[in-house]
């Protein structure tokens, strides 16, 4: 791209602050929705696509957001956490709504955000979206899925790759996990509600004890955290019983402040009520915007 085609689409770009949200039929008339687009061969891997037809006037701030939804790793589904996704319809961007597999594993179900992105760049003359300009988002697991995809992709040593032309350029993690997976481990396996310890065990669950630290690290933020690491919106709740603060204390002092933008709601439970999810995006629209 030439310099002068650069600062006209800089130019051209409208910040995400000053577009007021659209209503509900503003939004049937914005999009075109794929529903349970398969992307791999099992029945969890599928996804959603709102393709917007006002995206592309939004110059460098045409982004298609990746979201992944909570659950554990063991279940609900993408339907369950639309409400993460709903700002970024009221903007008009490009959303992709994600699934992936349950039961199986952190693992599996982290290399899914790499295969549903590889196969929108392999499928993209379906889909126009803007693959250079990428932000990974979720809820708890799905979070800690995003957030490990978006900081690896720059590490030799990371196992899963994605193809040429896909830049993953922002990461918004909403109480997931960035260091302390360990932790999070004996949580969930020593709890005394059933599910919890169902979640436990499901973790890794080719392991019938606890997983080692070092195969564990390759699932951790911040193993492959560095300087040239898309910036970072992270959202966690100080009295988050499922992802504890302390799992928060070496990461983010790591975090380049001027590029990365970190809300600690010190009374916030693991999931953000009405109020703090409102201001939340008030905060994250800026960040994009910047």
């Amino acid at each position: 791209m030439t310099i002068i085609s650069l600062l006209l689409l800089t130019s051209c770009s409208k910040k995400l602050t000053s577009i007021p949200d659209k209503t509900s039929e503003q939004i049937s008339a914005t999009y075109e929705i794929m529903k349970n687009v398969s992307y791999g061969t099992d029945a969890e891997q599928n996804m959603d696509i709102y393709l917007s037809k006002d995206a592309k006037s939004y110059g460098k701030n045409n982004y298609t957001i990746v979201f992944l939804h909570g659950g554990g790793y063991y279940l609900s589904d993408k339907s369950e956490d639309e409400k993460y996704i709903e700002p970024y319809l009221k903007k008009g961007l490009n959303v992709v709504n994600i699934n992936y597999r349950l039961k199986k594993g952190i693992p599996i179900a982290t290399t899914d955000l790499t295969n549903a992105l590889n196969f929108l760049k392999a499928n993209n003359n379906n889909y126009d979206l803007n693959l250079n300009n990428i932000i990974v988002t979720g809820f708890s697991a799905g979070a800690h899925i995003a957030t490990n995809v978006g900081v690896s992709q720059n590490n030799p040593e990371y196992p899963n790759k994605l193809n040429n032309g896909i830049t993953i350029t922002g990461i918004i993690n909403f109480s997931g996990l960035v260091d302390g997976l360990n932790v999070v481990e004996k949580i969930f396996s020593g709890n005394e509600n059933e599910v919890f310890r169902d979640i436990g065990k499901a973790l890794f669950p080719s392991n019938d004890s606890y997983e080692l630290i070092e195969k564990i690290a390759v699932y951790e933020p911040v193993t492959y955290f560095d300087k040239n690491d898309p910036p970072i919106f992270l959202w966690h709740g100080g009295k988050d019983n499922q992802i504890p603060p302390e799992t928060f204390e070496k990461f983010v002092p790591m975090l380049n402040k001027n590029k990365d933008f970190v809300i600690y709601k010190l009374n916030g439970l693991h999931s953000p009520n009405e109020e703090e999810l409102k201001n939340a995006y008030v905060e994250i629209f800026t960040f994009l915007d910047n």
